[in-house]
């Protein structure tokens, strides 16, 4: 699975890479330029989450249709596009205009199919938690050199890096990813339309689980480097861009050592809604030590809960999708959830630059708490997402047209056969039928 997983693994964290590295100064940097204010530098840094979340669906579908490889390939060359325009811009709107370009190129749902397409479901938060460590590892790395370049040789320098770097992305692609399988389903074109990815409730919960995760971690990120580098006078701490790092990397190694359990309890032991609620009130937390506090020390252990909170989702979100998701549409319905995501990082901006504009980093804190009450009260009400469970049958042992057959019992989920590795897959619904009952089922 290794083997498969790290090509991948190691496109989206070049790519996520790319996007973290100017984060620590991003909106420090936006009100710096030509025309910055606040407000707008909320939208620089949220900017690009407004292009994908409108991309992120058309993206997902292509590529069910037309081939992962091909969709990654035009994602990211506009990604590297919209990187030059960064690295050239003179003035916040240029700035802008870049960002939204960068986030056109939302090629995000599409390698989480990807995943999805090579590896069995019982090992996919496994590779999601591979997939999430990569990205946390480039976070971290982006944390420590982001102030030392940006500041030593201009942060346009950093956007020139992130461009190499989807190149590079490009190489990793054809060079290393293994085609996916092909996999044959009996769904019709009346069944695959594209709303059905609405008709279920548990996929329905996710998404909205996606925009308040997505939003609340933009509101993070815009009122860190803010509150550690403006002076005392304005309710900051008055620390240099070149020392940030030193908040941000105790906070992700916790986040990253978080993953680990986190994956473990919520696929292995079937506790992923108690994961959620917990992560929920470490975020919760973690909004109240950095929107009151008055000292350094007190702000960096919210920095810290924060990042506690958020890494214990990554290596769940997606892989529920796709447990939740059918066969034909876990690009659609990965596109939909990254489309509320990036929702909510456009929203996360705008909002945080309103409130920081307008009033204080106290006022987004409460704010910020409000949502994790309501996020909290939905988390109660969604499905198990492991009340579903896989049966892997070889076509050397059992009868197509059989197998086939299971899906007009009511407790089978789905049918679906991997031609690659000459296998079919039966979902079903753990509490209805057992794994050797669906099998008595073929006698």
């Amino acid at each position: 699975m290794f083997k498969q997983i790290f090509p991948l693994s190691t496109i989206i964290g070049l790519r996520f890479f790319g996007l973290f590295i100017v984060l620590p100064v991003l909106s420090v940097y936006a009100l710096e330029l030509k025309g910055g204010t606040p407000f707008l530098a909320g939208i620089v840094v949220g900017g690009y989450a407004l292009t994908q979340a409108i991309f992120q669906v058309p993206f997902g579908t292509l590529s069910d249709k037309f081939g992962r490889k091909k969709t990654l390939l035009i994602g990211t060359v506009i990604f590297i596009i919209g990187s030059i325009i960064c690295a050239l811009s003179d003035s916040i709107y240029m700035l802008m205009i870049g960002r939204f370009i960068q986030g056109a190129g939302a090629v995000g749902a599409v390698v989480s199919a990807m995943i999805s397409d090579l590896v069995k479901e019982e090992q996919r938060a496994h590779a999601m938690t591979i997939m999430g460590g990569t990205i946390a590892l480039s976070f971290a790395v982006a944390m420590v050199l982001a102030p030392l370049i940006g500041g030593n040789y201009g942060i346009d320098k950093l956007f020139w890096l992130t461009a190499i770097l989807g190149i590079l992305s490009i190489f990793v692609l054809f060079a290393k990813v293994p085609n996916p399988p092909s996999i044959i389903h009996t769904y019709s074109e009346v069944e695959s339309k594209f709303k059905d990815v609405f008709s279920d409730k548990a996929l329905n919960s996710m998404y909205i689980t996606f925009l308040f995760h997505s939003s609340i971690m933009t509101m993070a990120f815009f009122i860190i480097p803010l509150v550690m580098t403006v002076d005392a006078n304005h309710g900051g701490f008055g620390w240099s861009k070149a020392e940030l790092w030193k908040v941000y990397l105790p906070a992700m190694v916790l986040g990253i050592v978080a993953m680990g359990p986190a994956a473990v309890f919520g696929e292995k032991y079937g506790k992923g809604k108690q994961i959620f609620m917990i992560s929920i009130l470490f975020i919760l937390l973690a909004f109240l030590a950095m929107g009151f506090s008055h000292t350094p020390l007190i702000f960096i252990v919210g920095v810290i809960l924060f990042f506690i909170g958020f890494n214990m989702f990554e290596p769940l979100l997606q892989s529920f999708v796709s447990k939740f998701a059918r066969v034909h549409q876990k690009g659609a319905a990965l596109g939909v959830a990254n489309t509320f995501a990036y929702i909510g990082i456009f929203l996360g901006g705008l909002i945080a630059g309103y409130i920081i504009n307008h009033y204080d980093r106290a006022t987004l804190a409460i704010f910020v708490v409000l949502l994790c009450v309501l996020w909290f009260l939905w988390i109660l009400k969604m499905n198990n997402p492991n009340a579903r469970a896989n049966l892997y049958l070889s076509l050397d042992e059992y009868k197509r047209d059989d197998i086939m057959k299971l899906q007009e019992n009511e407790a089978i989920v789905e049918v679906y056969i991997n031609e690659t590795e000459y296998l079919a897959i039966v979902k079903y619904e753990k509490e209805m039928i057992s794994k050797d009952e669906v099998k008595g089922l073929l006698k």
